[in-house]
């Protein structure tokens, strides 16, 4: 795990390059290709700067159906060729879910993950067909901390390409909150066995085809997020 994948960007505090990964057979993700964030509408003009530079060209907006305080008004102007999409990833008038995480302090921690995810294999397979079909330039995904919306939709790209188990925990892990940690050491647990039962318990290919990824999507994302193998190389 390499830790250079951090980014500095004025106004943000969460943020990194999804590149520099290696998968288990042995391949490499792009830098550039995916960062993940807190909400990008705090960005200064130096902050959009550093963005735009970093070769961001489209912003996937996670967020919460049936919550309507999620739209910030920019720090600063943002590039205007950079294009912004919004995919609802959870809902929170499904009521079951409303009672059962939401009103809790338990929705700021990975244990409601499995849940969400049984729920709405549709929503999270969506924000992943979004990055495959972005245009070209890097994609920043991102929700208001990002840490949990952002940090699912993480997993679930990070998984589709391969990468170790490991490595996708260590990069969850780099979006330090101490109040999750003492919720979920509460909860007789902590954030790396939460994550590790998380990817236990997916099958991920199936489980975006089940959601409505296309092979032609899931092609997509594998070939924005890793560099060529040496027979593509070769050809």
């Amino acid at each position: 795990m390499n830790e250079d994948r951090c980014l500095t960007w004025d106004g943000c505090s969460n943020v990194r390059d999804l590149g520099g990964l290696r998968t288990v057979d042995g391949r490499m993700t792009r830098w550039g290709a995916v960062v993940r964030s807190d909400h990008p509408a705090r960005l200064t003009a130096a902050g959009w700067s550093s963005l735009y530079e970093h070769g961001i060209r489209t912003i996937i907006s996670l967020r919460t159906f049936g919550k309507d305080d999620e739209d910030m008004p920019d720090v600063a102007p943002r590039p205007p060729d950079i294009t912004t999409i919004c995919v609802d990833v959870e809902d929170i008038t499904d009521t079951e879910f409303l009672h059962r995480w939401a009103v809790s302090d338990l929705w700021i921690t990975p244990l409601y993950y499995q849940d969400a995810l049984k729920r709405w294999p549709e929503r999270h397979a969506a924000a992943v067909s979004a990055v495959a079909r972005a245009q070209p330039g890097g994609v920043l995904i991102h929700c208001v901390r990002g840490v949990d919306r952002t940090g699912i939709v993480t997993l679930l790209l990070l998984a589709a390409v391969g990468v170790a188990t490991d490595d996708i925990i260590a990069d969850y892990e780099l979006s330090v909150d101490p109040e999750r940690e003492e919720i979920l050491a509460r909860e007789h647990t902590t954030t790396r066995d939460v994550i590790l039962t998380t990817l236990a318990s997916l099958n991920i290919e199936p489980y975006l085809r089940k959601g409505g990824l296309s092979q032609t999507d899931l092609d997509a994302v594998r070939a924005r997020l890793l560099q060529p193998s040496d027979a593509e190389r070769a050809v």
